[in-house]
């Protein structure tokens, strides 16, 4: 496929069948547990979740046009990565996902919001849907303005 995928059913029909069916896996435990308000599509050359302008306009403050992201999964070189967002802006949520995932004696290889692992089977996948679950819109929107606030920077185009 030349370029990048403009859909998710294009991301996943680029993907090597081996690596394809770990990415379902994955995308169908977020997609379980995506509160309403969210949108899937592809953003950033990856499957991602955003919450879309007709909620938010603002956009993301590194790009407006761009729709604020929640979540990303994409299929690197040597790995599959799923971005939370959600975890990487809320300490408390992000304390109990990492004991949550200890405790189900998986190897947890995660950077602030990066969670790497080479196949779906590596990763808790119900653990996974409630964490996606356990924000919703609004409380993800508060707590994006909340860090805003704080110091992150705006940019308008």
């Amino acid at each position: 496929m030349a370029g990048k995928p403009a859909s998710v059913k294009e991301y996943l029909a680029s993907l090597p069948e081996s690596r394809r069916k770990g990415v379902m896996k994955v995308r169908a435990a977020v997609n379980k547990g995506l509160p309403k308000g969210y949108e899937e599509g592809v953003q950033y050359g990856m499957i991602g979740w955003h919450v879309p302008h007709s909620l938010f306009p603002d956009g993301y403050h590194c790009d407006p046009k761009q729709p604020l992201p929640f979540a990303c999964l994409a299929s690197q070189k040597n790995h599959i990565s799923l971005y939370l967002m959600c975890i990487y802006g809320d300490e408390g949520l992000r304390k109990w996902f990492e004991e949550e995932w200890r405790k189900t004696g998986k190897k947890l290889d995660m950077g602030k919001s990066c969670i790497r692992f080479r196949s779906a089977e590596d990763v808790p996948l119900d653990l996974v849907t409630e964490a996606v679950a356990r924000v919703p819109v609004k409380k993800f929107l508060a707590h994006y303005a909340a860090a805003l606030a704080k110091g992150g920077k705006r940019t308008r185009s």
